[in-house]
């Protein structure tokens, strides 16, 4: 029993000493004042980062269990607010909320979200990236294709572009993660994101779940959550960004 008991203490320590630090941050956004969550591993740095943006559902408890997340994998992670605080509990609450953002105000704090990674001694400013889920993903692509700077985007179940002008703005490692049954971004659509993007010599990976829906990533989406392909999407995405962000 002691032994046992020893072993567990042993692993809590262990798990407390890798969790990384977080806490609440500002940043300006124009003339705004704009409030984000921070999480940076243990050590001095530099580090590669990470902008985490959140589902339509807002910047909830998931969304930074997310972030946090990947700074425990050695990444500065900041989990913006494009909501400015509002957090959604229903469907049509977050259907709400989401309409009511300015696309050119979440384009903007997706920009100033940069400008302050890169402001932090802790970040390396060669090697930042994006993560999203659902509008978070569109959103994720919509900083590669406005920063040329983006290092990698990764974009799960979120909204593509289709016009060559617009993606030959983008210069960063585009990874997509979709689902096959996802009625809002067919299959088809996926498909042809793909295609262009090569065609356009563009650095891509498509990865699509045949038998998920939309943000089966998620298990607060109910009978849409897909534990054992959320798990391979997870897999995917780390030894994407340790070999497109982290080396």
């Amino acid at each position: 029993m002691k032994v046992a008991l020893v072993t567990v203490l042993i692993c809590l320590l262990a798990m407390t000493a890798a969790a990384a630090e977080s806490h609440l941050v500002t940043y300006p956004s124009g003339a705004e004042t704009v409030h984000a969550m921070l999480y940076k591993p243990k050590g001095k740095g530099p580090f590669p980062a990470l902008v985490v943006i959140h589902e339509w559902w807002g910047l909830n408890n998931w969304v930074k269990q997310q972030a946090a997340k990947y700074a425990d994998q050695g990444y500065v992670t900041l989990a913006i607010d494009l909501y400015r605080g509002q957090v959604a509990t229903t469907p049509d609450q977050a259907h709400e909320i989401m309409r009511g953002v300015p696309e050119d105000r979440a384009n903007r704090d997706l920009l100033a979200a940069m400008t302050y990674l890169t402001s932090l001694t802790t970040v390396n400013p060669k090697k930042i990236g994006v993560i999203g889920w659902c509008m978070g993903g569109g959103y994720a692509l919509d900083l590669a294709v406005a920063d040329p700077k983006l290092r990698v985007a990764v974009i799960n179940y979120g909204h593509l572009a289709t016009e060559d002008a617009t993606l030959k703005k983008i210069h960063a490692s585009v990874l997509g993660i979709f689902g096959g049954q996802d009625r809002g971004i067919p299959v088809a659509d996926v498909k042809q994101f793909e295609a262009q993007m090569k065609e356009l010599d563009k650095k891509v990976e498509i990865y699509i779940f045949p038998d998920a829906g939309h943000a089966f990533e998620n298990p607060n989406s109910g009978q849409g959550f897909r534990p054992e392909d959320a798990t391979k999407a997870e897999k995917i995405t780390q030894d994407f960004l340790e070999k497109n962000l982290k080396f």
